[in-house]
């Protein structure tokens, strides 16, 4: 096998990272990014990391977490997202979930198959928590122990309309006809603003990368997320536990950087807890109180409730009970 043509990340020589190229699309060349934290000790266990809508890995603090207790950790920046958006591409766009399938599995194949990984599992934030349920229910990969999602994207946030027959025809047929349609909306800077170290928050990363008032929202990238709804709705068998953590509480109302950093702003946490079960027929629903949208970028005092809930949580049933589990 020809030498990996690992660098060192961004973050810092701890991280390496290699480009993941995929067939080209009708936009040009495409590509993925894997980037890979190596524990002091590793154990043969490994996680999978996937991001959310319009943001990419930075999260140095948790990849540390996962590392210190042996993993290897990976974070795969998607398609036409952070250091994998290129000039001529529209940022993040896809008409169909599926499509991030590719990336996923040839990350996946260097994780078990390359560097030897047996047990793996796979983390995932709010859009990423749809993509990687439904990727994990088709492929049934023997090395998945475990699934940890954080905030996942399970409904469509807002009035009851936007959830109704008729919107969802609309979505169809807008979303075939005119994809690239543009949906008007009015974004907040308010919880970028809450993360950003330049701006109040804790968290130092490309502002060009998670732009403060977020990215577009096309007809074509919405339908393939509201077809993903559908599919989870109507029930996945994700063949491993599941442990699916949110905020306490969302708030809609007029935003300040208090109620972003001690509430989710961005999705419904009562529909994230509505539709965990539908993700398999092992699943543990956590709410952190004080939590924001990405949990593991809450405040510290929340976000060591946030890591006790997953380390009490893996002691029993993912260390503890796997070979109960049929691992």
């Amino acid at each position: 096998m020809p030498a990996v043509p690992f660098r060192d990340d961004v973050l810092g020589p701890d991280y390496r990272v290699e480009t993941i190229s995929l067939p080209p699309d009708d936009e040009g060349p495409v590509v993925a990014t894997l980037v890979t934290l190596e524990p002091a000790e590793p154990t043969g266990r490994a996680v999978l990391h996937v991001h959310g809508f319009a943001d990419y890995f930075f999260h140095t603090e948790y990849a540390r977490w996962w590392a210190d207790r042996g993993y290897t950790f990976y974070a795969l920046d998607l398609r036409k997202y952070g250091r994998s958006l290129r000039e001529h591409q529209t940022p993040h766009y896809v008409s169909d979930l599926h499509e991030y399938f590719a990336e996923i599995d040839l990350a996946w194949w260097r994780i078990t198959e390359r560097d030897g990984h047996r047990e793996v599992i796979v983390s995932a934030h709010s859009t990423g928590g749809l993509t990687a349920p439904l990727w994990a229910h088709e492929r049934r990969h023997p090395e998945l122990v475990a699934m940890v999602l954080n905030s996942p994207w399970f409904d469509m946030q807002g009035a009851a309309w936007l959830r109704s027959p008729a919107t969802r025809v609309a979505i169809e047929r807008l979303g075939t006809t005119r994809p690239m349609r543009e949906i008007p909306r009015k974004v907040s800077e308010v919880y970028g603003r809450s993360l950003h170290v330049e701006h109040g928050g804790e968290w130092a990363y490309d502002l060009a990368l998670k732009p403060l008032e977020s990215r577009p929202v096309y007809v074509g990238w919405l339908r393939a997320v509201r077809r993903g709804h559908a599919q989870l709705h109507a029930g996945l068998d994700v063949p491993c536990p599941t442990l699916v953590l949110s905020s306490a509480r969302s708030f809609f109302g007029e935003q300040t950087e208090e109620t972003a950093s001690t509430h989710d702003i961005v999705l419904d946490v009562e529909q994230i807890r509505r539709w965990a079960s539908s993700v398999g027929r092992h699943v543990t629903s956590i709410a952190i109180e004080g939590a924001m949208h990405d949990v593991v970028l809450s405040r510290p005092e929340v976000r060591a409730h946030a890591y006790a809930a997953i380390d009490t949580w893996l002691g029993a049933w993912v260390q503890e009970h796997a070979p109960e589990l049929g691992r």
